[in-house]
């Protein structure tokens, strides 16, 4: 399982590649359905999904809450601006209490019947909110790469 890599960029843009041992289609699948987010997303194991729904549409809306080890609950969620299956997603992303929204694109390109995922996450105020969402993203890979396995 290849390492997500941070690429050097503006302080306000994120971008992580990740190579995946799975379709794009299965990939794609586990970004966009409500039962394989809960699987995986979170930035750590001890993170869990009690909620997450998809309306999967352009203009359509998603939200997802993940609990922390604290029991504290954390809600994000955006609209579908660009859907590709099984290339390309783009939605906007919202921390809620935050007025602020950023911009996430997630590309899939097939490598040898492996999937290479390229996200880029735009629109942050400064280094440190970049920082902190690569984390996040750098764990939610791991775990989406054993759901994946």
């Amino acid at each position: 399982m290849a390492q997500a890599s941070p690429t050097p960029g503006s302080d306000g843009t994120l971008q992580l590649t990740r190579t995946f041992a799975a379709t794009r289609e299965r990939v794609f699948r586990a970004f966009t359905r409500p039962e394989e987010l809960k699987r995986w997303f979170g930035p750590a194991d001890d993170y869990a999904v009690p909620l997450a729904e998809v309306d999967l549409r352009v203009g359509g809306r998603y939200a997802i809450e993940i609990r922390g080890p604290s029991g504290k609950v954390l809600r994000v969620g955006g609209v579908y601006r660009e859907i590709r299956v099984p290339d390309r997603l783009v939605f906007t992303w919202q921390w809620e209490g935050n007025p602020r929204e950023t911009l996430v694109t997630i590309d899939l390109a097939d490598v040898g019947g492996k999937t290479e995922l390229r996200l880029t996450h735009e629109r942050f105020v400064d280094g440190s909110e970049r920082d902190s969402h690569g984390t996040g993203w750098g764990g939610s890979f791991e775990r989406l790469g054993r759901a994946l396995a």
